[in-house]
């Protein structure tokens, strides 16, 4: 018997925040969509679950920075949209080396875009933040316009904005399948697979210089309640890359479980997506305690709690957008490097974009394959 194929204008695989963002752009166009996700949603074995991010504007790189301009607008429309508050304004607290690469990058990206920013003077530091420890030789300012992205909250209302649109008068087709074994065709294929890029562009005869990290996402207890907490607005924090520590470390203030603030490391052990609950290497968390020992006395520093999540990191950390190099029907939204929740919406808009043939709205020279001629395993 002949195999009978579905026909979609696009499909998406992956159901995360980005597979989500780009169906919905597809449906505001009216395009037959299918989205297809090989777990159960929801679930957490990805990269797009648990119930919080940072959403910022303090980068080193400009193109970064203006894209979170729209961003920002994005994310409170879809709030206009569905009437569901997805975002806190609590501030972000940035601290690194003074004589660093990266503290003063970020300080003259964020002036350079006149964004509203407070620099804190040590000898003020602990009046503004108290309960925090300033290392020696760290700056430290706010971004004012940061704060909590609520993920799960979020990922859940833009799927159900696709639904909505595909069943809006005049709305476009759309579905979501948890499948492995029906067949379907379209005219443009996204993959937003996550973890599992490369095990999907492998049949395409595409490998990308992707490594998956496990992330150990650790919650510690306040030695007195209310210390660390949203509704005393607390920041948001990230501690920058120094001699004590070789990535970033970020936080956010107690939220998601009442008495215990979200700290982690910017970087993990690899890990095979397939079998990440094996891997159990805990370094990271050996330098969180120290970390948090010297700079949070507020904090008992043994985690309470710890979960975990999975980034899936390019050489440069910088994300990947563009069409299959020999196949430009195919198009890859690939290594969000542990930082690309918060771009949700714009990398939705842009991937559909790329999908549909249309110019895309911004730059993308900075996350096109060829970057990465000299380290990936095809031809480019």
């Amino acid at each position: 018997m002949a195999a009978q194929f579905r026909n979609y204008d696009c499909i998406v695989i992956g159901a995360g925040v980005h597979g989500s963002f780009t169906a919905y752009n597809l449906a505001k166009k009216n395009k037959k969509t299918i989205l297809l996700e090989q777990f159960v949603l929801p679930h957490s074995r990805g990269s797009s679950h648990g119930q919080t991010r940072v959403i910022r504007k303090a980068y080193d790189r400009d193109y970064y920075t203006q894209m979170m301009e729209e961003c920002y607008q994005l994310w409170s429309q879809l709030e206009k949209e569905a009437n569901v508050k997805l975002y806190r304004r609590t501030g972000l607290l940035v601290m690194g080396p003074e004589r660093g690469l990266a503290y003063p990058a970020i300080k003259s990206t964020l002036e350079r875009n006149k964004l509203p920013i407070v620099t804190l003077q040590r000898e003020e530091f602990s009046q503004h933040i108290p309960n925090v420890n300033l290392s020696q030789g760290h700056g430290a300012l706010v971004d004012m316009t940061a704060g909590v992205l609520y993920a799960d909250r979020t990922l859940r209302t833009v799927q159900v904005r696709v639904y909505w649109y595909s069943r809006h008068p005049k709305g476009c087709h759309f579905d979501l399948m948890c499948t492995r074994c029906r067949l379907y065709r379209a005219k443009s294929l996204v993959i937003r697979a996550g973890p599992w890029a490369n095990t999907l562009l492998s049949h395409t005869g595409l490998q990308l210089p992707l490594q998956v990290l496990k992330i150990n996402v650790c919650y510690w207890k306040e030695k007195v309640p209310g210390f660390y907490n949203v509704q005393n607005r607390f920041p948001c924090f990230i501690q920058l890359e120094s001699e004590e520590a070789k990535h970033d470390i970020y936080g956010l203030p107690s939220n998601e479980y009442p008495g215990l603030m979200k700290i982690c490391y910017h970087s993990g052990p690899e890990t095979d997506p397939d079998e990440r609950d094996r891997q159990t290497d805990r370094g990271d968390i050996d330098i969180l305690q120290r970390y948090i020992t010297s700079c949070f006395p507020g904090l008992v520093p043994i985690p309470a709690i710890v979960e975990s999540c999975m980034y899936t990191v390019t050489p440069d950390s910088h994300f990947v957008l563009d069409h299959h190099p020999t196949h430009p029907n195919i198009v890859i939204g690939a290594g969000f490097s542990g930082h690309g929740f918060k771009f949700g919406p714009i990398v939705g808009k842009l991937l559909c974009e790329l999908s549909q043939g249309e110019v895309p709205s911004y730059d993308l020279s900075p996350f096109r394959i060829r970057r990465f001629q000299a380290l990936s395993k095809s031809a480019l």
